[in-house]
């Protein structure tokens, strides 16, 4: 396995970024909000516009690891009304065959440190009570759990934890 860089997305990253989102889709469709057929229906034009605003939006990022010219992984980070002080991290993945390698790391470092450079110093992010594999990665990174739950926004009955840490 090559050399990983971790970065923010570019705009001419939204080709590759679509491949990796509908691969993350078919690979944990209960993690993310979206399902993989409206993923693949919708037009490259919306792709390309989400990763041109993702990557200058100041409320708003998102970034990318790389690896033998592919992305292998992805995070961002969103600060939600109303939550002074507070990144939200959303859409977490990283390729199979690199996990376990310290990519997830490296992409919420990535988030943190824009965090703190926009002057939020807390992370936080939901995580589907009973996926165990990314609750204890997200364990070894430092988060806890808040003890505050919520129903999942798109599939009922699953319930979500709220997990946070310092950035």
């Amino acid at each position: 396995m090559g050399q990983v860089t971790v970065r923010r997305v570019r705009p001419e990253d939204a080709a590759r970024v679509r491949a990796l989102r509908l691969e993350m889709l078919a690979d944990a469709p209960l993690a993310f909000l979206e399902r993989i057929d409206d993923a693949a229906a919708r037009p490259h034009a919306d792709y390309q516009a989400r990763i041109a605003q993702v990557a200058t939006d100041p409320e708003t990022a998102q970034f990318i690891a790389e690896a033998d010219e592919r992305v292998i992984g992805n995070a961002g980070g969103w600060a939600p009304p109303g939550s002074a002080g507070v990144t939200m991290i959303f859409a977490v993945y990283v390729t199979p065959k690199w996990r376990g390698t310290g990519v997830l790391r490296q992409l919420v470092d990535a988030v943190a440190q824009w965090s703190r450079d926009s002057g939020r110093p807390r992370l936080e992010l939901e995580v589907v009570i009973g996926n165990d594999r990314a609750i204890r990665a997200y364990r070894r990174l430092g988060f806890v759990d808040t003890l505050r739950r919520a129903p999942h926004p798109t599939i009922p009955g699953l319930i979500e934890m709220l997990m946070s840490r310092p950035a």
